[in-house]
Parts: structure tokens; sequence; C-alpha cells
């Protein structure tokens, strides 16, 4: 079965920008945490003043349920510690510099209170803190987001990472530095770069059913 996997972070860490890239090359089902809860209208209540939601956690699990169980998700949110362990075989933490963070915020016109607010999380590491609290440590993966080239280089990651985790290498859950320096370079839309022309790649495709595009 594919694995599940959460992309979290601070709001402004470069969630969407990461989600984005790896649609182009995964054919993974990808939710959107804040966009299924208003949809479906899974809130208890909505604060204007700081423009959120208060989840109704029980019936956003309910939600997730189905497709968590079949695997192959990539669920983006920015906060990790009510779902459950068994949801995710890895956790990406996306980082980013607080002078860029700002920066981020402010263009999409967040209140003062709230651009302090998520700063201060990003600071001091809260929702780091809250994926080794809530999983794991061997499968939460922290990773920089702070230019577009770390954002190409953070898909590249992940799309190795799936690839490992279907050949069913122990070593899996952590991209350690001499991993990283061993991996093939990745460049544009030669990302991906799986498409079955090498007995590994076609192995792997008749795995997992063609799962990068």
């Amino acid at each position: 079965m594919l694995p599940n996997i959460l992309i979290t972070g601070t709001p402004g860490t470069g969630k969407s920008s990461l989600v984005a890239r790896l649609k182009e090359f995964l054919n993974f089902n990808f939710i959107n945490v804040s966009e299924l809860v208003k949809e479906n209208g899974l809130y208890e209540s909505y604060d204007a003043d700081m423009d959120t939601y208060d989840i109704d956690i029980d019936r956003t699990l309910d939600e997730l349920e189905g497709p968590m169980a079949k695997g192959g998700n990539i669920v983006e949110h920015h906060a990790c510690a009510w779902f459950p362990e068994r949801f995710f075989q890895l956790v990406v933490v996306l980082r980013t510099n607080n002078t860029l963070l700002y920066d981020r915020l402010a263009a999409r016109g967040y209140s003062d209170a709230k651009i302090e607010g998520n700063m201060e999380a990003e600071l001091l590491e809260s929702v780091l803190a809250e994926a080794y609290e809530s999983y794991n440590e061997n499968i939460v993966m922290e990773l920089p987001s702070d230019t577009e080239d770390q954002v190409d280089e953070n898909a590249r990651k992940i799309i190795d990472w799936i690839r490992r985790y279907m050949r069913g290498e122990e070593d899996y859950p952590k991209l350690s530095e001499d991993q990283d320096d061993d991996d093939e370079d990745y460049e544009g839309d030669d990302l991906a770069h799986y498409n079955g022309d090498d007995d590994d790649d076609a192995q792997l495709s008749l795995q997992c059913d063609s799962y990068i595009q």
C-alpha cells in the first residue's frame, strides 16, 4: 500500500508551494485539511478576529478515515498533534526564517495579532515539537523552506523517500546526510525521473501502480 504523508508547518512556511510541486509528479490523493473543513462545514465556530475556524476534530477525522485507510494520501495542514499516529508513515515539518515568514504573512493581509502569533510559534518551534511528541521521531523529517530551490529539493527528498519506502528499505524513514549526498540530482522537469527506464524503477512501477507520473 502507498504511504500517507503529512506536510505540516506554521502558516507561511511553504506547505502549499511544496504540495503544488509534488502534484506535478505524484499520482497521490492530495488533501488540504483547511479546505476540507470549510467546504464540508466541519467546524464548531469561526473566530473573525483571527480569521480561523475551530475545527470539529471528531467529524474531520471521520471524514479522513476512509481515504487514509486506502493509503496514497498527501495531507496538508498547519497542525499535526490531533491526527492519529497510525494515519501517517512520514511527517514533513517545514521551517522558515522569521524575517521571510513575516513578509509572507503580511502579504496575505494577516492582522498584526495573527502575524505575531504565527511568528512566535515558528520561533518556538511549536509545530516541530508537536510532531516529535505525537509521532515516532524516525518518521519526522524537518526541512528548510526559504527559497524556490529548497521547494524543489524538498520535493525531490520526499519522492526519494517514497521510492525507498516502496522498496521496503529498512532505513527509509530518515534521510541521512550520506543518503542525501548519494542521491541522483534532479532538476526542473527531471525532478521525479522515475520512468521505469532501469530495472529498479521498472520494478518499483509494478509495485505501486505508477504512482509517479
